[in-house]
């Protein structure tokens, strides 16, 4: 059966709610933040495979800032959209909102970006279709998915032109004087 052309963001569109238990914890009692990027990475999972009718695999996570920790015993949901589609990548927008049940509070603790590709059975990229912005929010969020992919573009080829005309020398000496480091080379001679 062939896919369809198009979806609407909201075919997509996938929650999952989980309590955060004892299990969960860090070092320090919380909940560790690997637990809740697992979380996350199945949630884009879904959006993405469902939206594209095919398999699909993260290539990368954009902007991963916990706000505010989460709590053994809080009830957290993840809410995730496919944002942005091109021929054969996705980008799974998610929020994570994390709830004290008890006082009945609600806080936001992430908003994070996974960019996914779809792989067909025989393990190829294969194209997904085309996204339907039913909403001005549907609109902004594709422009804004299409923005973090040019300034990632924009700072990837910056830091390869960084790395390949990188010289030990007085200037970098300089730059790092004030940083937490201490060099264990010799100090570049001056020409």
């Amino acid at each position: 059966m062939p896919h369809p052309t198009a979806h609407p963001v909201s075919y997509s569109r996938s929650t999952i709610t989980e309590l955060m238990v004892p299990t969960y914890a860090n070092f320090g009692g919380k909940v560790h933040g690997g637990t809740l990027l697992s979380l996350m990475d199945k949630l884009a999972y879904v959006c993405a495979s469902k939206h594209a009718g095919n398999y699909c695999v993260t290539v990368s996570v954009d902007a991963v800032e916990f706000l505010s920790p989460v709590e053994v015993g809080e009830v957290v949901s993840l809410m995730g959209s496919v944002n942005y589609v091109g021929n054969k990548s996705l980008v799974v927008g998610i929020k994570v909102v994390a709830e004290n049940i008890q006082a009945g509070i609600q806080r936001h603790t992430n908003t994070c970006y996974f960019n996914m590709v779809a792989k067909s059975p025989d393990g190829q990229t294969a194209e997904v279709p085309r996204l339907i912005l039913e909403s001005e929010e549907d609109v902004r969020r594709f422009c804004s998915a299409l923005q973090r992919k040019r300034l990632r573009q924009h700072a990837s080829n910056h830091m390869e032109d960084y790395r390949k005309a990188f010289v030990y020398d007085d200037n970098v000496s300089e730059f790092l004087a004030e940083q937490r480091c201490d060099i264990a080379l010799e100090k570049p001679s001056s020409n």
